[in-house]
């Protein structure tokens, strides 16, 4: 593991221990969970540059609820300063540590000496985040830093949700980018996933793989909206269609459903793991993310989902 991996894992604790984290009473590192009534902070996974001059910040957040899941609307208790306070960051937000669930992507004439903050109030505690262009949080989520076993060096897996439709690939998830969807109130739709991935992994050490997991695991999950969204699996498994071995390039195909209990405008998030797993074990790769905007109307005839 590096030294970037090492402080990506430590950066909740550093930050609070930095002062990064202001709040009615000091929030120390060592606050346990609770079921409900914790704190929720944003967390910086890192940044990079493009090929056309911006700046690329990817960035998840820690709820210390290990229960409830809230919903903190954009405005005073869930905003970014300065500039726009609306970066497409989530208003619904899970329980426990959520990696690199949005990106957003600064002009290039933003500079290293610049921040932007990440402000939340959840349960009565404000935390404020600072995002900047450090050496030590510099990424590439688009491959990984670590050759695997084989020799290659992994990349995220790519995710469809129509089989010739259009693919993501890495922790791309922002509202700009999402797919479009219709929905009735009360009537389930489907929601489709095909995956492509090299099935490359790396231990860290090289040693071979024991008893692997499946080759790509897929979660969604509610990103925004006002009613509650019910999903007949919110990890639905992956049929094989090719491979499904370490090192052997594989591709599957998952369904799940999507209830909606009031009309609005949604939006579901979509993470896709390769063996990397959560948050790439520190190292910021592979994973890919992805958002569908559901636009729910009232209860009529049933819907399906058509092709992307």
């Amino acid at each position: 593991m590096t030294l970037k991996s090492i402080l990506r894992l430590c950066a909740p604790a550093t930050l609070l221990a930095s002062g990064a984290i202001v709040s009615a009473q000091v929030l120390l590192p060592s606050v346990p969970p609770k079921q409900f009534g914790g704190s929720v902070t944003a967390a910086y996974e890192g940044w990079y540059d493009n090929p056309d001059g911006t700046h690329s910040f990817l960035i998840g957040y820690f709820s210390r609820n290990t229960e409830a899941e809230l919903d903190i609307p954009i405005g005073p208790n869930n905003h970014f300063e300065p500039g726009n306070p609306d970066m497409g960051q989530p208003t619904h937000f899970l329980t426990g540590r959520r990696y690199g669930m949005f990106l957003y992507t600064m002009p290039k004439e933003f500079t290293k000496t610049q921040k932007l903050s990440w402000v939340l109030t959840a349960n009565g505690v404000t935390t404020s985040v600072p995002f900047y262009m450090s050496p030590d949080y510099n990424v590439t989520p688009s491959i990984s830093s670590e050759q695997s076993p084989g020799g290659g060096y992994n990349v995220p897996p790519v995710l469809r949700f129509s089989e010739k439709g259009n693919s993501f690939r890495g922790p791309l998830a922002n509202p700009a980018r999402a797919i479009a969807r219709t929905a009735s109130v009360g009537t389930p739709i489907s929601l489709d996933f095909w995956v492509d991935d090299d099935a490359l992994n790396s231990t860290g050490s090289n040693a071979p793989t024991r008893n692997p997991p499946p080759p790509v695991n897929v979660s969604v999950s509610k990103y925004r909206g006002s009613g509650p969204v019910t999903f007949g699996d919110a990890h639905p498994s992956f049929e094989a269609l090719k491979g499904g071995k370490p090192d052997e390039p594989y591709s599957g195909k998952a369904s799940t459903t999507v209830k909606f209990s009031d009309a609005g405008d949604y939006m579901l998030h979509v993470t896709a793991n390769d063996y990397s797993g959560n948050g790439g074990g520190g190292s910021v790769c592979c994973w890919t993310t992805a958002i569908v905007k559901v636009a729910v109307s009232g209860a009529s005839n049933p819907v399906r989902t058509g092709g992307q």
